[in-house]
């Protein structure tokens, strides 16, 4: 988990049909990059996914048992 850059969120802002200019895309990440940077000595140690969209299919998945 790293923090993005504004090229990044440019790019996923406009995959989400939400475009951004530039000057919006490094003020996101301005603005959300320290979350990133506090969770960096963690990542990869939780036991669950981060992922916004993971989180939906895992709360919607039917489990066998």
């Amino acid at each position: 988990m790293t923090r993005p850059s504004a090229k990044e969120i440019k790019v996923i802002a406009e995959v989400a049909g939400l475009p951004v200019t530039a000057e919006t895309a490094e003020r996101i990440g301005n603005s959300i990059g320290p979350s990133f940077d506090g969770f960096a000595a963690i990542a990869g140690t939780l036991p669950f996914d981060l992922e916004p969209a993971s989180f939906v299919l895992a709360q919607t998945a039917k489990v066998s048992k």
